[in-house]
């Protein structure tokens, strides 16, 4: 089978098909790749931290920076400025975490700033600031499992719940 010039040619309406078929998809992929930024929390402001240097007190720190993120659990002697900066690449992904700072400042038993530090993402690992899970002692169930365990066991429930309250 020899193959001529007469099998390939193409008609004018199948080049321009084709074309708009390729103009609509590369709009269609241009709006899907779109990169948002989402900044969050406190952003640190290099003017407002310069209004607050060492041996500032409590209520300067509160007019330059404003109400902190949170405080210290017991003593309330350090202030924490919270942020986060989280970048989506394509409008179906989840953002991903480029950037965290902390920005704490340290106050002393009469008020007064003694350090100022700002803490930040190291070695591209993401430091869980607070935890929220408490441990608990014995052996970690699920719902599911606590109720197949509770159901096959030799004694009835009602029965059980009975005897630890009346003793017996």
């Amino acid at each position: 089978m020899s193959l001529t010039m007469r099998d390939f040619k193409a008609t004018g309406r199948s080049l321009r098909l084709g074309a708009a078929i390729a103009l609509v998809s590369t709009i269609a992929l241009a709006g899907c790749s779109t990169t948002e930024v989402f900044n969050q929390g406190y952003v640190v402001d290099q003017t407002a931290l310069d209004l607050t240097p060492v041996g500032s007190s409590r209520e300067q720190v509160l007019l330059s920076l404003g109400t902190p993120s949170t405080t210290a659990t017991f003593d309330n002697e350090v202030f924490y400025y919270v942020s986060q900066k989280r970048v989506r690449n394509a409008m179906f992904l989840k953002p991903k975490l480029v950037d965290q700072s902390v920005l704490a400042v340290y106050f002393d038993g009469e008020g007064t700033v003694t350090q100022i530090a700002n803490y930040t993402l190291k070695d591209g690992r993401i430091f869980d600031m607070i935890s929220r899970t408490t441990p608990t002692g014995g052996i970690d169930k699920s719902f599911l499992a606590q109720v197949l365990s509770g159901a096959g066991s030799n004694e009835s429930t009602g029965a059980s719940v009975a005897r630890s309250i009346f003793g017996g």
